[in-house]
C-alpha cells in the first residue's frame, strides 16, 4: 500500500496554518489509503540536528572505519533517507520565517541530501528522482508576484530549487498568503483576503491529494 512522508515544521500548533493545511491533505489521503503508512516528522517537536563533519564524513566512509561519533551520524542520515525512498509522495507543510524556511526544515533538507544517493552522482539519478512532493508554503505577508515584497520571497523559490535541484524531486505548491491578518492589527482590512486564501488552501489540498491518488494507482 501507498506511504506518505508527512512533514511539519512549524513552531506553531493549533494557529498554524501549514499545518492546517497538511492535516487536510493527509485526512483526504487516508480517507483514499485506510490501509497505507504515514510516516509523520514533526521538526518543532521533535527537532534533528544541524549537519556536523562526522555526519558529512560519516556517509561517506566504510562502517568498519567510522568513529562512533561518524557512526551516530550516518545512522541518522540513513535512516531519515530510507523514509524519503520508502514514501510514494511527500508532504512538507512550512511558514515562511525571516523570508525563507525555518532551520528546522533546512535541518532535515541538510540530513537528507546525500550525494551519490538520494542526490545521485553526475550522470545518475538518485534513488528518490522522480518522488511527487507537495509543499504548503504558509506565508504571513503577500508576496505574490506584482507585491511590494515579491522580491523578498526565499521560501518557494529556495524549495523548488532545493528540492528539485538537488533531489529531482516533482513539486508542486500550495500557498496560503496573508496568514498574520487575523493577529496583526495593521493588517485587519485583509483578513477577508486571508480567509479567502486559506479557503482555497485547503481546497486545493483535498484536490492534490485526490490527484496524487489517481496518478499512483495509474501508475
Amino acid at each position: 500500500m501507498a506511504t506518505l512522508l508527512h512533514i511539519d515544521s512549524s513552531a506553531l500548533n493549533d494557529s498554524s496554518v501549514s499545518r492546517e493545511v497538511t492535516a487536510v491533505f493527509r485526512a483526504e489521503w487516508e480517507r483514499r489509503h485506510p490501509d497505507g503508512t504515514v510516516i509523520h516528522r514533526d521538526l518543532a517537536k521533535d527537532p534533528l540536528p544541524h549537519l556536523t563533519e562526522a555526519g558529512i564524513i560519516g556517509v561517506g566512509t566504510p562502517a568498519p572505519m567510522r568513529t562512533a561519533a561518524q557512526a551516530e551520524a550516518a545512522a541518522l542520515r540513513e535512516a531519515l533517507a530510507g523514509e524519503l525512498e520508502a514514501a510514494d509522495a511527500i508532504l512538507i507543510g512550512t511558514p515562511m520565517y525571516n523570508f525563507t524556511v525555518p532551520s528546522t526544515l533546512k535541518a532535515w533538507l541538510d540530513q537528507v541530501v546525500i550525494p551519490g544517493r538520494t542526490a545521485g552522482a553526475p550522470g545518475a539519478p538518485g534513488s528518490v528522482a522522480g518522488k511527487p512532493v507537495t509543499v504548503v508554503a504558509a506565508r504571513g505577508g503577500g508576496y505574490g508576484p506584482g507585491s511590494p515584497r515579491e522580491s523578498y520571497e526565499f521560501l518557494t523559490t529556495y524549495l523548488e530549487k532545493a528540492l528539485t535541484g538537488l533531489l529531482a524531486l516533482d513539486v508542486d505548491f500550495i500557498v496560503p498568503e496573508l496568514t498574520a491578518a487575523r493577529a496583526n492589527p495593521a493588517m485587519a482590512s485583509l483578513i477577508e483576503a486571508s480567509d479567502v486564501s486559506r479557503a482555497k488552501a485547503r481546497e486545493a489540498a483535498v484536490a492534490k491529494a485526490q490527484a496524487l491518488t489517481a496518478r499512483l494507482t495509474a501508475a
